[in-house]
């Protein structure tokens, strides 16, 4: 897999230079794909204020590279993400109430901004997910497990309430009475368990488990840009009912019906062969 340094731009002619990323790493392990590596492996990939700015400037780069059709998530060393770097928390015990909320609110929306790609988003959890680590997670639009990898949102534990909008993401993931158990009680669940529960959609050996999310995303690197980013859309949405699903989708697949990947496509299957889709 080929880091991009900060002096290269491999993403095609004419395209902006990746930005300067401190405790962060991002790669382009395939065509289409993009990799953010969190790393601080030392700390366990907690969020420190120099991963927090670059993961913003990463995102924004992605958002504008047309060239990324599917980007992962996954953690440096053993773990994925411990969470949220709470020791200047800890450091301020005098802090007031509007100190600290003008301080969280910046932190959360920061590293939500990953529900604004367009792009099909995968959570490569190859060990802890903990506290805002897991809520990094839940705000991809996959996640893939490897084995003996832990996960939880502890929060109570700690004595806080949960942040980084997790009362709204572990519902919307696992179903009310899962998210009750796990934010309540504050435990910890394994990839198996969390794979029943529906945290996550698949797991994996460890040995290889970073290539084989690479290859899946890589599969959907290849699907129809437009169809998979109008299909992101349409699940972002939360229809509220059938028919508003249906005022969308008579909208949204028409679009697509009108692109030349759509003709590709159908070429594609009569010919027995894998299409190439150009996004248009």
């Amino acid at each position: 897999m080929s880091e991009i340094s900060p002096n290269t731009a491999e993403t095609g002619s004419g395209a902006l230079e990746p930005p300067e990323l401190s405790h962060l790493r991002l790669e382009r392990p395939a065509p289409g794909v993009a990799m953010l590596v969190l790393d601080l492996p030392e700390m366990r990939n907690a969020m420190s204020d120099e991963m927090t700015a670059s993961w913003v400037r990463a995102v924004d780069f992605l958002a504008g590279d047309p060239t990324v059709r599917a980007v992962v998530v996954t953690g440096e060393g053993s773990a994925f993400c411990s969470g949220g770097n709470t020791s200047w928390i800890a450091g301020e015990p005098d802090a007031t109430v509007d100190r600290l909320r003008s301080r969280m609110l910046p932190f959360y929306r920061a590293w939500l901004s990953i529900r604004r790609l367009e792009v099909p988003t995968i959570a490569a959890i190859n060990g802890p997910a903990i506290g805002a680590g897991l809520a990094m997670a839940l705000a991809c639009d996959i996640r893939y497990a490897a084995r003996g990898a832990k996960m939880g949102v502890p929060f109570l534990r700690l004595g806080m309430h949960p942040g980084m909008a997790t009362t709204y993401l572990l519902p919307d993931v696992v179903g009310p009475a899962v998210a009750r158990d796990l934010l309540l009680t504050g435990r910890l669940v394994d990839a198996d368990e969390a794979l029943s529960l529906g945290l996550v959609s698949r797991v994996l050996d460890p040995e290889g488990f970073r290539d084989e999310v690479v290859r899946t995303a890589a599969e959907v690197a290849r699907t129809a840009p437009i169809a998979s980013r109008l299909t992101k859309t349409a699940l972002l949405r939360g229809h509220e009912s059938v028919e508003a699903c249906l005022d969308w989708e008579a909208l949204a697949q028409p679009v697509t019906l009108a692109t030349a990947d759509l003709q590709e496509g159908i070429r594609a299957a009569q010919e027995k062969r894998a299409p190439l889709f150009e996004g248009r």
